[in-house]
């Protein structure tokens, strides 16, 4: 499982189906203590194993009820089991951690991992920061189930992903037990620590709606938040039934991130965020957090799909047709845009990069000219239900169209607009 830009990411020999993380976090001294029980799948025999941890100390390791040596080098936790694991056999490794949590820094120079905040903390992944606060499988084709439990001082809440199956106080301590029962990449886990004015209501269908706001962005949030049933309602109609079990938005200060995140079930978003960028994120929830890429390379896919659902948003809604929006990309955008294919990015530090978003936005747009608004939009529905759950690649996406639309020549648009070095010589 060598990832083609992050290759220290992730391991072999084994598939995770279950993390339950248990963490206590003070925030006056930002220590952290954790136990990761996590239950695996043994795809071969194992006489050791490696898990993705930064920084932190490790303070004892079992398997199967038995302490394990291990020892470490860099980010890579070495697990050698009393006994050897079997092909097929599943395993249960428990991880008990503590101390200063780290925030990392991409290769593209923002921050994730742990981010200490005024009032608490928040846990962000994209893409490897997972393994600041808990040890796994830190690579996103490695989906699994997770209960996270956070104690923190009473008067602090913490937010995560999935719904809130627990809370109780004792000792002037509040713990919250969250549960996603479907799978997850560990890059879209995420723990918000602090003052929130938490607010439930009911989505389309009925569907639980849990959004959780710093206090001093309540009101800034609010008319963008009022519009969230009606965004999910419109992407169900677009890209398909929601699949995940809750919806949301996890809204922080300003300065305690500097991007939005898609995080499963409920995005992360520093201050207030546009409508636009709610309808980005909410379309990863099928365009990233259900079907999945299945490396880092396959990035694309994410925010292709998301920033074309921008697009087709504004065309439903008075604004520019997706076409006026191609255009202006093609005739008025810089060189930036065209300085690598949306499916080879150039390197670790432009995964993020405009080619990734607005030019894979663009090779959606000439399959939908290919095969016209019909076909196209049933395609829209039909790939992450192929692919719910799962993982998927370029390749596997390619494959996907030409297979649904045999009588159709996709060559030239895989080879220029997707594949292809510079801009393409006419749109």
């Amino acid at each position: 499982m060598r990832d083609p830009y992050f290759p220290k990411a992730g391991n072999g020999g084994y598939d995770v189906d279950h993390y339950a993380l248990t963490l206590d976090y003070t925030p006056a001294t930002h220590r952290l203590t954790g136990t990761a029980v996590i239950t695996a799948r043994a795809t071969k025999d194992l006489s050791a194993f490696d898990l993705d941890l930064a920084g932190l100390h490790v303070d004892s390791v079992g398997v199967d009820g038995r302490d394990a040596r291990y020892n470490r080098a860099g980010q890579e936790l070495t697990v050698r089991p009393h006994d050897d694991l079997r092909k097929g056999g599943t395993f249960r490794t428990t991880v008990r951690y503590s101390g200063v949590p780290g925030t990392l820094t991409d290769p593209d120079g923002s921050a994730e991992g742990w981010l200490p905040t005024a009032d608490g903390a928040l846990g962000l992944g994209e893409p490897v920061g997972s393994m600041a606060w808990f040890p796994g499988n830190d690579h996103p084709s490695d989906k699994a189930t997770y209960d996270i439990t956070v104690t923190v001082p009473q008067g602090l809440q913490a937010v995560s992903n999935g719904e809130l199956a627990d809370q109780a106080s004792r000792a002037g301590r509040t713990t919250y037990h969250w549960r996603t029962a479907q799978p997850m990449a560990s890059y879209l886990a995420t723990v918000a620590i602090g003052h929130f004015d938490i607010t439930r209501s009911k989505g389309p269908g009925g569907l639980p709606v849990l959004t959780a706001v710093d206090p001093t962005q309540a009101e800034a949030s609010a008319a963008v938040l009022a519009k969230l049933p009606e965004v999910v309602k419109w992407e169900e109609d677009t890209f398909g039934p929601y699949p995940f079990s809750s919806v949301g938005a996890i809204i922080d200060r300003p300065d305690d991130a500097g991007y939005a995140l898609e995080t499963q079930n409920r995005p992360v978003f520093p201050g207030a965020p546009e409508l636009g960028t709610l309808v980005h994120e909410l379309a990863h929830q099928w365009y990233g957090d259900c079907v999945t890429p299945k490396s880092w390379r396959d990035m694309w896919l994410n925010e292709g799909f998301a920033t074309y659902a921008q697009w087709l948003w504004d065309e439903d809604h008075g604004g520019d047709s997706a076409e006026k929006t191609f255009r202006y990309y093609y005739d008025e955008h810089d060189s930036a845009l065209w300085a690598f294919p949306p499916a080879t990015p150039s390197g670790a530090a432009h995964i993020s990069a405009s080619p990734v978003y607005e030019r894979g936005a663009m090779v959606l747009h000439k399959i939908r000219q290919k095969v016209g608004d019909k076909a196209f939009f049933a395609l829209l529905r039909a790939w992450p239900a192929a692919h719910r759950y799962g993982n998927a690649s370029t390749g596997d996406f390619t494959a996907y169209v030409e297979h649904r639309f045999p009588d159709q020549d996709f060559g030239e648009i895989w080879k220029d607009w997707l594949y292809g070095e510079g801009k393409p010589a006419h749109p």
